[in-house]
């Protein structure tokens, strides 16, 4: 499979994109992660080449959006992911935690229908290749704390606050 790489500066470091030639947004790794970008690429994909390329601007534009304080510009961004079935149901969910809001993992087992699988949905959570835009920095323990981020717990924490701010900002300017 041969596959695209792109990079885009972003306030949490340098972001590594990886797409398709459909045009759809296979993985996004942090700069300091190259290890764990290869090893999930290689988990999902096996056989890939990446070659320098530009991601289609329609995300470059989705990203900064979000950067700006609107993530619902991520919501359109195309994602194409392997990984098991398991794995897909979970990022499926993901993406329809709003922004600014955090869930337990056992709250996102039980919203799959697999109300005793928070571990499974923890490894599957972990596995994510496609940071951000399948945001599972806003899976936290069921205590309420920040627990493990591929990314790291500063970036976890800088995005829940970052979407946080922007939801407050919104309920401000709705009051």
């Amino acid at each position: 499979m041969r596959l695209w790489l792109d990079r885009l500066p972003s306030p949490v470091g340098e972001l590594r994109l990886v797409g398709d030639d459909q045009g759809a947004l296979r993985a996004l790794e942090f700069d300091s992660h190259d290890e764990r970008l290869h090893r999930l690429l290689g988990r999902h994909y096996r056989h890939y080449e990446l070659v320098e390329g530009s991601a289609p601007e329609a995300i470059r534009q989705a990203l900064e959006a979000y950067f700006d304080g609107d993530p619902s510009h991520l919501d359109a961004v195309p994602v194409a992911t392997g990984g098991t079935e398991f794995q897909r149901l979970v990022w499926q969910a993901l993406r329809r935690i709003p922004a600014g809001t955090t869930i337990s993992y056992g709250e996102l087992a039980a919203r799959i229908g697999r109300p005793g699988a928070s571990r499974a949905v923890g490894l599957a959570n972990g596995a994510n290749p496609v940071a951000i835009v399948v945001p599972c920095h806003r899976v936290i323990g069921a205590n309420g704390t920040l627990t493990g981020y591929g990314g790291g717990l500063p970036r976890k924490r800088w995005l829940v606050e970052h979407e946080r701010r922007q939801l407050q900002r919104d309920l401000f300017t709705l009051a």
